[in-house]
């Protein structure tokens, strides 16, 4: 009869994805490399087209803020979308495409790159350590020393937070600013859309670990007391963030189809139903 050699710590099975479990223990770490590696493929592609990335009056939140505009692109935001309405800057390489997201979609990268949840999604999809609870990452003994040594950059997540949150405020404008069309209130499909965006990526920011132990995370009886605003901020914060995974995936795919749609209305390949005719 065949026996297996169990690790000493814990008792689990030896050798790479060695494991007792009976069930599809690697779904989840395989949608995980998949999900990702899509999102990341799409938004650098979005990122180096430079242009339909608006259709009045739907900006894609993937170009907002829009710090410089290269007013020749097609489907480039109007100048009062634009913080710096001077000439692109002149030390920019004429390799790389003149793309407002260059400029922004490193803080939110960041952000979600260094993020409690993807730091777990990532290990245990891209590094296999481990894949899955209970499944042997095949490394007996072996001592986890990854955010003391070569990722200690992890530390970045409490101070992208911060960005992360000015960019919520940033894309609820723009949710509300779709609203108006050549100064006409009305509602377009692409207005829900860039709303239901700021909402999801507003659900996963506020729910954020971080953002979390800034407004509550010092004191050791947050029921003490009579009720203050920081308790209301870190009840809420801990209701987001029961369910963070959820939302961190909600709003990364979410934010790449609100892209997306702006992208194939304002290159005419969708028409955006809504109530101005146009």
């Amino acid at each position: 009869m065949a026996t297996r050699q169990l690790s000493t710590l814990g008792g689990h099975p030896e050798g790479f994805a060695a494991t007792m479990r009976a069930d599809r223990w690697w779904v989840a770490p395989a949608s995980t490399v998949f999900g990702l590696l899509a999102f990341a493929v799409y938004v650098t592609w979005a990122a180096f087209q430079g242009e339909h990335y608006y259709a009045s009056p739907y900006l894609s939140p993937l170009y907002s803020p829009v710090i410089y505009l290269d007013p020749s692109a097609a489907g480039a935001a109007p100048l009062w979308h634009v913080w710096f309405k001077g000439p692109w800057p002149a030390w920019w390489p004429d390799w790389l495409p003149r793309s407002p997201a260059f400029f922004i979609l490193v803080f939110p990268g960041v952000f979600r790159f260094t993020c409690y949840y993807y730091r777990k999604a990532y290990y245990r999809s891209f590094t296999a350590s481990p894949p899955a609870c209970a499944v042997s990452p095949g490394a007996t003994g072996r001592a986890y020393r990854g955010e003391t040594a070569w990722l200690i950059f992890q530390n970045l997540h409490r101070y992208t937070m911060y960005f992360a949150v000015a960019f919520i405020f940033i894309l609820t404008f723009d949710a509300l600013a779709a609203f108006f069309h050549d100064g006409r209130f009305g509602i377009g499909v692409g207005t829900v859309v860039l709303l239901l965006n700021a909402v999801l990526l507003g659900a996963y920011t506020f729910g954020c670990h971080s953002l979390r132990h800034l407004v509550g995370g010092h004191d050791d009886c947050m029921s003490c007391g009579k009720a203050t605003l920081r308790l209301k901020l870190w009840r809420g914060s801990s209701a987001l963030n029961v369910n963070h995974m959820k939302f961190a995936w909600a709003s990364l795919i979410w934010v790449g189809l609100t892209d997306l749609y702006v992208r194939l209305v304002s290159m005419g390949v969708i028409h955006d139903l809504n109530t101005w005719g146009h």
